[in-house]
């Protein structure tokens, strides 16, 4: 067996203390709901993020809004969101949402674009700032680099210009980008000229094994101190998630690994009271686990994760969104 250099030692020792830095920057709001620093946005958000897509899949609007309203009481005040999900009726329920006694103020507001040129990108900043009735997002994110050519067409086709344009004129305040697929994507993204505030990734204890972000790409975001989201936590697409359905574990013991790697906050799939009430009651009894008991957790499943089965969105096109696999001329 080979010795580490002292150059790995030392690289080693340096991600460990900027992950120990971000874990311990943990803070409570005057709500009880624990806060992280974003990254060089220097923002403190909620450690649970309320997914967009979730939300637009709640059946009474009514519901959504008493979801989103009590979340924002209770201190979970970043919110996910993108252009395509659920043809933009994930933004349109969150923008009325938002729009009663003036909630958009309390929020972190994020959602994503789905284009990759200047043109697009601009059409689909103004939709998603029409549907969600504001005139800024707080975070904006290039959604869905999925495929190899997507970090080349985001700089070569203008996406990136029409960002920063947007930020100059104040209606984005902070610039990032999303991709659920393999972490040699992420990291062309953070290798391309540009200082990224965000960069989000599948964060769970299957990801340890297969394709791993947490072990390839949060090493990198911490060192260029780009702000990590995690989702996928439950390792489906859909409302339960596989980690839960195959491997009998709980939502919280799922999601407090999840928040024990070093994240800013972590997207959660939230569509009803009692889950939204679950998951604050997780981040407010949040005990981190130590780097053995993450190791112990993630090994106790190595065999079943290290070929992709149950993270079928890195290892298929199953959850790989209509929109962008038009766009790379993919069957839908």
């Amino acid at each position: 067996m080979q010795m580490p250099t002292r150059r790995e030692v030392a690289r080693a020792l340096s991600v460990t203390a900027l992950a120990k830095q971000v874990l311990g920057q943990t803070s409570a709001s005057a709500t009880g709901m624990p806060t992280r620093v974003l990254g060089r946005t220097g923002q403190r958000v909620s450690i649970v993020c309320l997914g967009g897509w979730h939300i637009g899949a709640v059946k009474e609007e009514k519901e959504a809004f008493r979801i989103m309203h009590a979340a924002i009481d209770e201190g979970l005040t970043f919110f996910d969101n993108a252009w395509d999900y659920h043809n933009g009726h994930s933004e349109e329920v969150m923008g009325k949402a938002l729009a009663m006694d003036k909630k958009r103020d309390k929020v972190f507001l994020m959602t994503k674009n789905c284009e990759r040129d200047y043109a697009g990108s601009m059409r689909n900043l103004e939709e998603s700032l029409k549907r969600l009735k504001t005139d800024h997002l707080d975070l904006w994110q290039f959604h869905e680099n999925n495929y190899d050519n997507d970090p080349d067409w985001i700089f070569e086709k203008g996406g990136i210009k029409a960002a920063m344009e947007a930020r100059k004129q104040g209606k984005v305040r902070f610039i990032g980008f999303t991709g659920h697929k393999d972490p040699r994507i992420h990291l062309k993204m953070l290798a391309k000229p540009f200082e990224w505030d965000t960069a989000q990734m599948p964060i769970n204890v299957l990801d340890a094994h297969f394709r791993s972000f947490q072990k390839e790409v949060v090493p990198v975001c911490l060192k260029q101190n780009v702000g990590v989201i995690g989702m996928k936590g439950l390792a489906g697409g859909d409302v339960q998630g596989r980690i839960i359905e195959k491997l009998g574990l709980t939502s919280d013991q799922a999601y407090r690994y999840c928040l024990s790697v070093p994240v800013a906050t972590q997207v959660m799939g939230i569509t009803s009271m009692a889950q939204l009430k679950q998951d604050i009651a997780l981040a407010r009894t949040l005990k981190p686990m130590t780097r053995s008991e993450m190791d112990a957790m993630a090994g106790r499943f190595r065999e079943v994760s290290s070929d992709g089965r149950h993270e079928l969105f890195k290892s298929t096109q199953r959850f790989d969104g209509p929109h962008h696999r038009k766009q790379h001329t993919f069957d839908v």
